[in-house]
């Protein structure tokens, strides 16, 4: 009777160790099967994925035009400011030139007034230089010779209208006395809108006209 009894514990035993192997086996094959498909799925997933191809485009393709945008957005201020700078210089240029050369233009000497008018004509450019030649010429310095006239100009303020690298046109007052032999002195004051031409480099008359 013992070993009989012994005979089936043992049998026992060994069936629900059968039991318990086959309910691990069997409890462990989803896991297996699933850690298969993830691997699977991972292995036909390109390096990077979405996010790494987002990524190319944006190395690729946005920055570039960025990158572009940027470079015309600098050339473009370097011109702004390169063109306020001529700008600003033939301002500066083209009163002084039209200051100096009305005061040129206005101012004599009975005994050098063929000198002193024949040098302000080179100041002067284009039909204007041709037109001041004539009166000079024919005018201006015989009556100054004759009648014993002195001429002297002031400027006493001028602005410029407009200026660009190559024209521009100032606003100029203008004083001046004129003396007729032994009489006494005569002023007058006006205002001469002055046209310039810059010639190479210098800034030079082509219009005069009062105002």
């Amino acid at each position: 009777m013992v070993s009989t009894a012994v005979g089936d514990d043992t049998t026992a035993d060994r069936v629900n160790d059968s039991i318990e192997g086959s309910s691990t086996d069997d409890a462990s094959a989803p896991a297996a099967a699933a850690d298969s498909a993830v691997g699977e799925q991972a292995a036909d997933t390109p390096v990077g994925g979405r996010g790494g191809r987002w990524v190319r485009v944006v190395a690729y393709g946005l920055l570039p035009a960025v990158a572009l945008v940027l470079a015309g957005g600098a050339g473009y201020l370097k011109w702004q400011y390169d063109s306020a700078r001529t700008a600003s210089a033939a301002q500066t240029q083209s009163v002084a030139a039209a200051t100096e050369s009305t005061i040129a233009l206005l101012s004599y000497q009975p005994d050098t007034v063929d000198k002193q008018l024949t040098a302000a004509r080179d100041r002067l450019t284009g039909a204007f230089r041709d037109s001041y030649g004539a009166l000079i010429h024919d005018v201006v310095i015989p009556g100054a010779q004759q009648k014993h006239i002195s001429a002297v100009a002031t400027v006493p303020a001028a602005a410029s209208v407009s200026a660009s690298a190559n024209h521009a046109v100032v606003l100029v007052l203008v004083d001046q006395s004129l003396i007729v032999g032994s009489d006494a002195a005569t002023s007058a004051a006006s205002s001469v809108k002055v046209t310039l031409d810059k010639i190479g480099q210098q800034w030079l008359i082509s219009d005069f006209d009062p105002v």
